[in-house]
């Protein structure tokens, strides 16, 4: 296979919105497809001290070459002023469902 897949998480601290950015990216064939993980519990530093939310993790399945378009396409909608965004390899997988995510995030 030519084409690197990839998977690219975000957060957000909204149940819909994060049902929003999933249906987006794919009805945009931005990603084949997304999981939206139970909500999780998150710790983190901002604006100098350690604050605690409930946030969704949104998980796109997609090829390197749609990750400029879904990167740009997330920042845009995103409300968060610095949201996460981590790409993480995909280093193996069933041939078969590494040809659809390709096949399903080419620009038509």
């Amino acid at each position: 296979m030519d084409h690197e897949i990839v998977i690219a998480q975000t957060t957000s601290d909204d149940e819909e919105l994060a049902k929003s950015l999933a249906r987006g990216a794919v009805e945009s064939k931005l990603a084949a497809g997304v999981h939206i993980d139970a909500p999780i519990a998150a710790f983190y530093w901002w604006q100098g001290k350690v604050e605690t939310a409930q946030e969704w993790r949104i998980s796109y399945m997609t090829s390197s070459d749609r990750l400029p378009a879904l990167e740009a396409w997330l920042h845009e909608r995103h409300p968060y002023d610095v949201p996460q965004w981590v790409t993480l390899p995909v280093t193996g997988g069933s041939e078969a469902y590494l040809s659809w995510v390709v096949d399903e995030t080419c620009p038509r």
